[in-house]
């Protein structure tokens, strides 16, 4: 379970990002060579893994 934490500016976080997000990522990039699309794709997360993983 991630741990939620307050940092010196108030910050209100998780504390990084997550495999799901980094994996999208990194397939959006070696697939489109987009930074729009692998931004777009790592909000979508596991939602895109798993599309990529059926559809290829």
């Amino acid at each position: 379970m991630a741990h939620v934490y307050v940092n010196k500016l108030g910050y209100w976080g998780w504390g990084g990002i997550s495999f799901g997000t980094a994996l999208a990522i990194s397939i959006s990039w070696s697939v489109n060579k987009s930074i729009l699309w692998a931004i777009f794709h790592g909000l979508l997360s596991w939602l895109y893994v798993v599309y990529y993983a059926l559809a290829y």
